[in-house]
């Protein structure tokens, strides 16, 4: 019987074990997995230190989360894939390729900082390069951002010729690339998923069968408030399972291979367009919540303790050794390279120049497109008397339907007209809100057993039946959603015209109207916007409407940086306040007072 030498069984050995993969991961991926883990820890613990030695301002760390990130970086496409992280994601950020020293220039406030030209708190992720979407200090808000974002990678791939350039009008600024098997990224915090417009992107993402991975990242604490305390039952992943459509998996994610193959399986199933995927990683937090924090006051040392027992630090360095992929020397070598890194970024980042306090007001609207300017003219229309297209007196038929078609129009009919014309001229502009659409049951109308509704005032009427449903359609009611889509959509060129059915409803929107919509050019230094408009019913019209059919608020929003609000007061300005508001490269408040709609007075051609 023939038998192998050791050498030889050993050489075997070692070769299949060089090409031995974990979850998909080669040998030497796994090591970049780790330097760039490392890379993470190391760099919260250089703010950590900066921030003591008063050289940064604030300090809140990812540290826990790095491994569950890296794999979510490592599964996608950077630049390719789109992004809305948290203030946790810097590990994924490192993966997608942002750098040490640019992360760096924002704990510092420096004027170079690529995510907010030092205007943001550091960790608000935002490299425009990386598809990586500007981010706010807001808790859960850009859920929604990411539930538009996915939604305009549907629309690009069925609308492809929209996203060509034109001159004159907010297109001519807004470039547009996208992937037909893209695949949008959204991760929060377990305290997030308590928020309202967490639900509502889950509703959204489910019933549109987006392509949309939720990461749930559970430390287990709020700052200092337990998930028993803000979850029903204490985990997430229970409450969630009815969803339909969507891909689950409730994983550690302190292990980056368990990680890592959850989350190419979630992928996976976005890019077959199957639907949304949600992966609820359970992680820790050694680290307080933030450098203003102190966990000592509220978990006691033995809970801290058995954090520190799956730090996901000290689990891959064993899991490297324990499979022969590094040694201790190895490992100590990679580690010492990453130090040396950041020491020479540090250093380089403390010479770094801030912002300048004179360019505070800049990019608080659009550089490149003033509403205002004479760009926005129109000339009145020319009458041509009594004759007819050829110059010849007008038969009094011809006349009669001269009159007809030239007859001054109320306000209401006027804003239906405008919006027609410019989804004829734009194939870019999106409209949905609260029945908004003709009839969203399309049979009905195809087989004329209904007219349609278009708004609750008309003013949407007809526009689903010339222009298509994924043009106009109807949402669930949910102001938050209406506005939090829309800026996804914006960001990624799209030109969302949504309404807000009454304005006495628009405050579940608020933190959208105020926080995020008017700021996202700013807060980004000009490297994100979300140009739309917000249309809304305002102010008392018929008797009977009481307090919640009347309200104006018009002077709470005016004082909105970034926002550009319209209130009209006849049909004709409204006509082109609204043409103006559309093609112009800022998000307006566009204020339609109901009593104006059908009045006598103030109207127009």
């Amino acid at each position: 019987m023939p038998t192998r030498t050791h050498g030889k069984s050993g050489a075997v050995a070692e070769a299949n074990k060089a090409g031995k993969t974990y979850e998909g991961l080669s040998r030497q991926q796994l090591i970049e997995a780790y330097r760039l883990m490392y890379t993470s820890r190391r760099l919260d613990d250089r703010e950590i230190m900066l921030k003591r030695q008063q050289k940064t301002f604030f300090q809140i760390s990812g540290a826990g989360h790095e491994a569950v990130t890296v794999a979510a970086g490592l599964a996608m496409k950077s630049g390719y894939d789109w992004f809305f992280p948290y203030y946790r994601d810097r590990a994924l950020c490192l993966a997608l390729g942002a750098t040490p020293y640019e992360m760096l220039l924002q704990a510092v406030g420096a004027a170079d900082d690529p995510s907010s030209g030092g205007r943001q708190m550091p960790s608000h992720w935002g490299y425009k390069r990386l598809n990586v979407v500007t981010q706010s200090s807001c808790t859960g808000s850009q859920i929604l951002h990411a539930v538009g974002c996915a939604e305009a990678s549907r629309y690009w791939t069925s609308h492809p010729d929209a996203a060509r350039k034109a001159t004159g009008d907010y297109r001519e600024f807004k470039d547009v690339e996208f992937h037909g098997d893209e695949v949008t990224y959204v991760s929060l915090g377990d305290g997030t998923t308590s928020e309202g417009e967490f639900w509502e992107a889950m509703n959204a993402a489910a019933n549109l069968r987006l392509p949309l991975v939720f990461l749930i990242e559970d430390n287990g604490y709020a700052i200092s408030v337990p998930v028993e305390v803000q979850t029903a039952g204490g985990n997430i992943s229970r409450l969630v399972s009815g969803f339909p459509n969507f891909h689950f998996e409730e994983i550690d994610g302190t292990d980056p291979v368990v990680s890592y193959g959850a989350l190419s399986r979630a992928v996976a199933h976005c890019r077959a367009g199957i639907g949304p995927s949600f992966i609820h990683a359970h992680v820790i937090r050694p680290y307080s919540h933030s450098l203003s924090d102190d966990e000592k006051l509220y978990r006691p040392d033995i809970e801290r303790q058995g954090d520190a027992a799956r730090d996901p630090i000290s689990r891959m360095q064993m899991f490297l050794i324990r499979e022969g992929i590094l040694d201790e020397k190895g490992i100590n070598q990679l580690e010492k390279e990453v130090d040396d890194g950041l020491q020479a970024a540090v250093d380089q980042v403390l010479t770094a120049p801030v912002s300048a306090p004179e360019t505070i007001k800049q990019y608080l609207y659009s550089p490149d497109l003033d509403p205002t300017s004479a760009a926005f003219d129109t000339r009145a229309a020319q009458s041509n008397g009594g004759a007819n297209t050829t110059g010849e007196a007008r038969t009094s038929t011809e006349q009669a339907a001269h009159e007809k078609k030239h007859a001054p129009k109320t306000m209401a009919d006027l804003i239906n007209t405008t919006l027609r014309d410019e989804m004829k001229r734009d194939e870019r502009i999106v409209m949905f809100g609260e029945d908004v659409a003709d009839c969203s049951r399309e049979e009905y109308l195809s087989q004329k057993m209904v007219k349609g509704k278009g708004g609750v005032f008309k003013l949407t009427a007809g526009l689903q039946c010339d222009f298509g449903s994924d043009r106009v359609f109807n949402s669930p009611i949910a102001e938050a959603s209406i506005v939090g889509r829309a800026v996804g959509l914006a960001v990624r060129g799209l030109k969302p015209v949504v309404e807000i059915q009454f304005f006495d409803y628009i405050w579940p929107a608020m933190m959208q109207l105020r926080n995020e919509l008017p700021v996202m050019r700013w807060r980004s230094n000009n490297a994100f916007s979300a140009p739309c408009v917000i249309r809304v019913a305002i102010g008392g019209y018929l008797t009977g409407g009481a307090i919640y059919h009347s309200q104006c608020g018009e002077s709470i929003f005016t004082h909105t940086p970034g926002m550009r609000v319209i209130f009209p007061s006849n049909a004709l300005d409204a006509a082109g306040l609204l043409r103006t508001a559309i093609r112009c490269d800022d998000p307006v408040l566009f204020l339609e007072h109901k009593r104006l709609y059908r009045e006598t007075f103030g109207r127009s051609v």
